[in-house]
């Protein structure tokens, strides 16, 4: 017998129903900010993650499931999506057939990572980007859909971390000032930030070893050219206008390396120390970066098992059959599945019974499985051709001919 591999989890039928009502909840508000589908490979080039996501990152670092195929080429499992989305929308000029795009992704994701509730090695994300504009109002659609969703979900509680780590023009002045506090500090920083000193200070503020020893750190907020000012202002404005929970947090600075200005997180307490669902932020260079134009983009991802975790033993009503057929004998089971197909046909949710069960068990069974109405057909329901249709709820029968469009119009 073989178990599931460590990391992985198999979502059973009793809680796929969750998960179908967390997707629907997803693509019908995705459908309100007229956000388009995209489906990306399960995995890419190596390089388009060191690319993107960034050499000295923990995920391309430690958590990568990187391999070797037959032509000798180095290919990764995807780690995140918004590396594959970008690279789906280079290489197909989607820019040169509108200026604007919003995509939204429900993929699998895989992290070589310690698992924890809530955060496996092969996990789903749900992510937005919105490629083609470098407006705040921007980055506040992308924080209030997710809002929406969650509320929609009945997760409550949750608020939105928010930060501003600039462009790359005033990002070099605290580069600057960020290595002259962290220089005397270097002996007592775990291994990863000492190296991360030369090619990446800003990630140091992300070490969860360190963060006690980093509180009194300069603030990128405090370095801020005007026009970042004027965008982290209008963000945080607009938030407040529509009313959604927030805080600003000038410690956040996110673990990926292509963001700019506005970064963002979403936060809910419950959850203990582990109290992210997702985040995400503006990410302004990176498809020029990528050896594409220069075009403005802000995005989220957001951890599809903390959501579930989040919306906690809410109760998802399954859709119940509305007819089951109960046949006794061979030639009723013929009869009926004949029928049964044409319900189907006809668009009406219907069952019968495959394993020979006595009548009173079957009945137990659309019982069970919540049918509004059974049809009973035997000997002497075939020489009359009429069934008996039976609501379940009431009790009530009658005689119905053995008729698709009559059975249709009786339960109707």
């Amino acid at each position: 017998m073989y178990d599931s591999i460590r990391g992985t989890k198999d979502i059973l039928p009793e809680e796929s129903k969750k998960w179908e009502f967390l997707e629907r909840t997803i693509r019908e508000v995705a459908r309100l900010y007229n956000v388009r589908e995209i489906r990306i490979p399960t995995f890419e080039r190596t390089e388009l993650f060191y690319k993107s996501t960034g050499e000295d990152t923990d995920i391309v670092q430690k958590e990568m499931y990187t391999f070797t195929d037959k032509g000798g080429r180095s290919l990764t499992l995807k780690p995140e999506g918004t590396p594959g989305v970008v690279r789906a929308f280079l290489q197909y000029s989607l820019h040169k057939k509108r200026p604007f795009h919003k995509l939204f992704y429900i993929e699998r994701m895989f992290r070589q990572e310690r698992p924890q509730k809530g955060r496996y090695r092969e996990f789903y994300q749900f992510g937005v980007e919105i490629i083609g504009s470098a407006s705040p109002l921007v980055d506040v659609e992308l924080i209030s859909m997710v809002m929406n969703i969650l509320e929609r979900l009945g997760i409550k509680g949750t608020y939105v971390r928010v930060n501003s780590l600039g462009c790359d023009k005033c990002r070099a002045d605290y580069r600057k000032a960020l290595k002259e506090y962290l220089k005397g500090k270097l002996p007592l920083l775990c291994e990863n930030c000492r190296r991360r000193y030369e090619t990446n200070p800003l990630r140091i503020l992300d070490c969860k070893v360190d963060a006690e020893k980093l509180t009194d750190a300069p603030r990128m907020i405090d370095f801020l050219c005007d026009e970042c000012k004027e965008h982290h202002r209008i963000v945080i404005d607009t938030l407040r206008y529509l009313n959604i929970p927030f805080k600003e947090d000038p410690t956040l600075v996110r673990g990926l390396d292509y963001y700019t200005r506005t970064v963002f997180e979403f936060i809910h307490p419950s959850l203990g120390a582990q109290d992210s669902i997702g985040g995400g932020g503006r990410y302004d260079t990176l498809i020029k970066s990528m050896g594409g134009p220069d075009i403005p983009a802000a995005g989220f991802a957001m951890g599809m098992e903390r959501m579930l975790l989040a919306m906690g033993d809410r109760e998802i009503e399954e859709e119940r059959p509305v007819l089951f057929f109960v046949a006794l004998g061979d030639d009723a089971k013929r009869l009926s599945f004949n029928l049964l197909e044409g319900m189907r046909k006809a668009g009406v949710k219907a069952d019968m019974d495959y394993i020979g069960r006595s009548m009173k068990a079957q009945m137990r069974e659309a019982n069970r499985l919540g049918a509004m109405f059974t049809y009973i057909i035997g000997e002497d329901e075939i020489k009359k051709g009429i069934g008996i249709l039976k609501n379940m709820g009431t009790g009530e029968q009658m005689n119905v001919p053995m008729d698709v469009e009559e059975i249709k119009r009786r339960i109707s």
